[in-house]
């Protein structure tokens, strides 16, 4: 039963073995509830009946029932709600390190509010579910075929008049189910593109006040909202008419246990203490259902929740052992790939980027660069052919094992809400300050953080909002200094950057790529002319590689380049 709960609510294995506890907590805490209604029996059955007990068996009776009412009830308190917000917890960090053994390429196909909605959202409404629903939902299904039997078995005519009316009832809601799931799901993904579009609305306010997008966004945004509303309206109303229908049916149960009971007794063939005794059952199982009713619906809504939680658990991770990396050549055959099936990116590129030299790669927009990068440090997997690091297939190496040799700055840089200081020490966690602010220095980054309120200790808002383009860019460049890993990815590092700053970089890489493998993109070739080594990626093949000269005597593409090049200098506004 613990793997079908972890299947069937998305629950952690401690959280599923909890849940367990927890139903067998309320199947006692339902059993429980009918002593009253016994001790009210032998009552009635002393006062009507005459059979007269002491006082003393039912203080002492009372006594009994009472604490075992209360023993039991914080035992299931403890199982429902205590370990419920202990769950909650290890399922968010299940989530968490599930996403963070994915690779980027499912990222790329996910919206990040999305992802944040599920480790938020999603896993909180599981949270009160299982705090408020499950385990009373599965209890009851194992008390009420005992309360059932025992019914039935005594007099089966009462017994009757008591269950079918409440199965009947649950069997309405239960063929409600696929309608209430569907406008259910219908809604949550529309609560989903609702937080999308916030999001993107609130990250380019500047692009939409500066065309003047105002008004048409808050149409747009009014339309889904109004949408949404209908679609909730929709769903509360799906749920309501099965829940109504079936209430009134099993209403029936107590009026027909009256009816068909006093004409019993009247005939003679139940007393009047099995008549209250049925009338009694029939009102705790009414009042059970009820409360089961109404936990129905809040599993139907959670459909969509587990399936989204599911989804992240059953995405495929990038595998591999962990191999220690002495050499740094780095080699690239045949490789093709794809963002998806129907738009090859990457065609049969093939080159070697070798230790102690820096190789760039060039070509037109969109020709498959910066994708080359993102498979040589194992951000995305290729499709087909082999990248290989110290004649290892990178497939076969653990991400940990490749991550810690490889430093990246990409040309869109990822800064947090924290100060500079630990933004580049993300570089290193061990490193000490003055070896980040070295680091700084060399990246010509201490220049500008001089100048600012609390110099290294400035918190630089989300993103680095505060700073410019150039500026966080030379933040990226510093982190990856601080590594100083044996090899270094550069993309487009110099297109936030002015001509000065570019110079003092390249002095300061010039002086760290010793021993090193050095892979750069730079659409400004003046800046890549006096490398080791030039392959030019032409329509996602490798269509020539070598040195300025060489590439200038045998690549027509390469040719083509450096004079728009020059053209491009040559503009003037």
């Amino acid at each position: 039963m613990r793997k079908w709960l972890e299947k069937r609510f998305a629950l952690t294995p401690r959280g599923a073995a909890d849940t367990m506890k927890a139903i067998l907590a309320s199947f006692f805490v339902s059993l429980s509830a009918y002593a009253p209604a016994c001790l009210l029996l032998l009552v009635i059955d002393d006062f009507v009946l005459g059979n007269h007990r002491p006082a003393s068996f039912y203080l002492i009776l009372s006594a009994v029932i009472l604490i075992v009412i209360l023993v039991l009830m914080f035992i299931e308190y403890d199982n429902m709600y205590n370990t419920t917000y202990r769950e909650s917890a290890n399922l968010r960090e299940e989530i968490a390190d599930r996403l963070n053994q994915l690779p980027l390429s499912y990222f790329s196909r996910h919206d990040m509010s999305d992802l944040t909605q599920t480790i938020m959202a999603d896993v909180e409404a599981i949270e009160h579910a299982m705090s408020h629903s499950i385990p009373k939902f599965i209890a009851f299904f194992f008390y009420f075929p005992i309360l059932a039997v025992m019914l039935i078995g005594y007099n089966y005519k009462l017994g009757l008049t008591v269950i079918l009316p409440i199965a009947l009832g649950y069997g309405m809601i239960v063929l409600s189910k696929r309608i209430q799931i569907g406008i259910n799901k219908k809604y949550y993904l529309q609560l989903r593109k609702n937080s999308e579009s916030f999001q993107e609305a609130i990250e380019n306010a500047q692009e939409i006040r500066s065309f003047g997008l105002n008004r048409t966004l808050k149409a747009d945004l009014n339309k889904q909202m109004e949408e949404s509303e209908s679609l909730h309206l929709r769903s509360e109303i799906t749920s309501a008419i099965p829940l109504l229908m079936s209430n009134i049916v099993m209403q029936l149960s107590l009026a027909l246990v009256i009816i068909f009971g006093v004409n019993m007794m009247i005939s003679g063939e139940i007393s009047i203490l099995v008549l209250i005794a049925y009338i009694v059952a029939a009102l705790k199982v009414k009042e059970a259902v009820d409360t089961i009713s109404e936990n129905v619906s809040e599993l139907y809504y959670l459909d969509a929740r587990i399936e989204r939680i599911n989804d992240i658990r059953g995405a495929a991770v990038q595998e591999g052992r962990d191999e220690e990396i002495s050499s740094y050549d780095i080699s690239l055959k045949d490789v093709t790939f794809s963002y998806n099936e129907d738009s090859p990116v990457l065609k049969g590129v093939t080159f070697d980027a070798n230790q102690d030299e820096v190789t760039a790669l060039v070509g037109v927009s969109g020709c498959g660069k910066t994708s080359i990068l993102r498979l040589i440090s194992r951000l995305y997997d290729y499709d087909g052919g082999s990248v290989t690091i110290d004649g290892k297939d990178i497939k076969e190496i653990s991400t940990e094992s490749l991550f810690k040799k490889i430093s990246i700055v990409f040309q869109d840089v990822i800064l947090f809400n924290t100060s500079i200081m630990e933004n580049i020490r993300l570089g290193d966690r061990n490193a000490s300050d003055e070896q980040v602010m070295e680091a700084a220095r060399l990246a010509n980054c201490d220049e500008f953080i001089m100048r600012l309120p609390e110099g290294y200790q400035t918190k630089i808002g989300e993103n680095g909002i505060t700073l410019s383009g150039g500026e966080r860019q030379r933040l990226s460049i510093a982190r990856a200094l601080l590594k100083d890993a044996p090899v270094i990815i550069l993309d487009e590092i110099a297109a936030a950057l002015d001509v000065e700053n570019e110079k003092k970089i390249q002095d300061s890489l010039n002086h760290l790529i010793a021993g090193k493998t050095v892979i750069i993109i730079s659409h400004r070739l003046k800046s890549v002319e006096h490398v080791d080594k030039i392959v030019v990626i032409e329509g996602g093949v490798t269509e020539a590689s070598g040195t300025h000269e060489e590439l200038l005597q045998k690549s027509v593409t390469y040719r083509k380049l450096v004079k728009n090049a020059a053209l491009a200098e040559e503009f003037m506004y």
